[in-house]
């Protein structure tokens, strides 16, 4: 006979009986039928358990069960069905939960769309004890700075197998948080990863579950931690993963970067205006400001400043402490994009850091941890947590697609944590703001620099999309690195049509386009 294509594996420890009913009636119910399933009993002490599962296997010869001898944990009992599984594709489905009827069949349609897929995953939500759905969590496409900080994925995720057992299955050691290390290891060896849209797995909230209470299990918390920590390791990223602001989320704290020659470019006029009851140039402030917060052993500031700046300004600038500052005189028509990239063409540093005139640094070490990240080649561009004068969020990440541009908890308050803590962990974004924005040199000139075709607006989304779409990079946005940017203070704000239908037409409809796929991985 031969194997099915998918292998769902399922780990039982008691659950409840009504719970356990609506998962074996999901899996029967599945529109794609060439499917095993196999339950390993992990020495459940309710006497009803073991039973029905044979019960079950005795009707349908698409359930296998395992009986283990002894309780061994999650982990055990996980790689004791993962050792009996003979599909392509491994599934993983907890003991109490539910899939949607075409879970498998939507799985199933991405490998047959990829031929080198080795992980995909679902969006999920969440069923009450008596049946009721909600909190439906719609993810985004691979993230694997968003998976260090948090593993979203979790449910549905479907694997190919021999990827799975070439990684070692679950690990010891990992009870609570075994699929996010089992995740970690799969996606450094995964050729490709994919989101597949949809809520395809309902997570059930059950007394006890982690679904119904993020502190039910603290030692899956730790666990997650060792897990994030062993993968940084193996990957070769200098950071250390700590606990997160809640169970499920973790802190990574890159070694910053304090030797890589830098220069930072900004664009001003020399504006004065009145923050927080005085009067400041506005530029002098911000350099100050990063030169105070910062310890980074080459730095530049390239002040590209247009002919009306007043001299007492520039003078300003001169006598700045500890500031190495390069003037360079604009003398064109107003052009944000094309003063950034007069900026970069002076600039001396492997990595250019765009700044705004109007910002003050709020985080310690902002230049260093900001570009910490640029180590790693396939990060093409950070940016920073950007605040209004009143901490409420101006820059959370930017959101392009289904015709929209627009700032992520835009004015979000303070103690806001955002969904599933976004506020609160580094991850990838459609974009990020030109007002802030770190890449390598190169980068900046592989991506064509910033579009003169925009000179206010956009430009900063239309770079960002030549950096993701055309080279191939990672966005990502950091969550402790902040700065406060006082927005418009010294310029126009207004947004005009035809530089909306510009990004539009040159991008399309993001979203649309990728049909909700990541790009290869590799």
């Amino acid at each position: 006979m031969p194997s099915p294509r998918v292998s769902l594996i399922t780990a039982v420890y008691n659950p409840p009986a009504d719970a356990f009913e609506d998962t074996i009636a999901s899996v029967l119910a599945q529109s794609y039928d060439d499917w095993e399933w196999i339950l390993s009993d992990d020495k459940s002490p309710e006497s009803w358990v073991l039973p029905r599962l044979r019960e079950l296997a005795a009707r349908d010869r698409r359930v296998r069960i395992v009986e283990r001898p002894e309780n061994g944990g999650i982990v055990a009992a996980s790689n004791s069905s993962l050792a009996e599984a003979t599909g392509e594709l491994v599934a993983l489905l907890d003991h109490d939960d539910v899939l949607e009827p075409n879970a498998l069949a939507k799985m199933v349609d991405a490998y047959d769309r990829f031929d080198d897929l080795d992980y995909a995953y679902s969006d999920q939500d969440l069923m009450s004890d008596a049946g009721e759905l909600r909190d439906a969590y719609y993810k985004p496409d691979w993230s694997p700075e968003r998976l260090r900080h948090h593993n979203y994925c979790t449910h549905f995720s479907v694997f190919r197998r021999s990827v799975v057992e070439e990684a070692g299955g679950f690990r010891e050691g990992f009870d609570g948080s075994q699929d996010h290390d089992l995740v970690l290891r799969v996606s450094e060896r995964a050729r490709r990863i994919v989101h597949v849209p949809g809520v395809l797995y309902h997570w059930r909230q059950v007394p006890g579950s982690a679904a119904a209470d993020n502190q039910a299990k603290p030692y899956a918390w730790d666990a997650g931690v060792r897990a994030v920590q062993a993968h940084l390791d193996r990957v070769g990223i200098r950071a250390t993963a700590t606990r997160g602001v809640s169970p499920g989320l973790y802190r990574v704290e890159r070694e910053p970067d304090l030797e890589t020659p830098v220069s930072v470019i900004i664009p001003t006029i020399g504006t004065s205006a009145i923050v927080w009851g005085e009067k400041r140039a506005m530029v002098v402030e911000t350099v100050r400001s990063v030169v105070a917060t910062s310890k980074h052993r080459d730095l530049e500031f390239v002040i590209v400043y247009d002919t009306p700046t007043p001299a007492p300004v520039l003078e300003a600038l001169r006598a700045i402490e500890g500031a190495d500052i390069k003037l360079v005189e604009f003398t064109e028509k107003f052009s944000f994009s094309a003063k950034c990239n007069v900026g970069a063409a002076h600039a001396r540093g492997d990595v250019l850091v765009f700044l705004n005139d109007d910002m003050e640094a709020y985080s310690e070490g902002v230049i260093e941890n900001l570009i910490a990240p640029l180590r790693e080649p396939d990060v093409g561009m950070t940016g920073p947590k950007l605040l209004f004068e009143d901490l409420r969020i101006q820059h959370a990440g930017l959101v392009y697609g289904s015709g929209t541009i627009t700032h992520a908890y835009y004015r979000a308050r303070p103690e806001e944590r955002g969904n599933h803590g976004e506020l609160h962990i580094n991850r990838e974004t459609s974009a990020l703001t030109g007002a802030c924005v770190a890449m390598r040199r190169e980068v900046f000139f592989d991506a064509g620099g910033f579009s003169e075709r925009l000179p206010v607006n956009y430009n900063d989304v239309d770079l960002c999309l030549k950096v993701r779409r055309s080279l191939g990079l990672r966005l990502v946005w950091l969550h402790d690195v902040v700065l406060f940017h006082f927005e418009s203070v010294s310029r126009d704000n207004a947004v005009h049509d035809w530089e909306k239908d510009f990004v539009n037409n040159r991008w399309g409809n993001y979203k649309h386009v990728r049909e909700g796929y990541s790009n290869n991985v590799r």
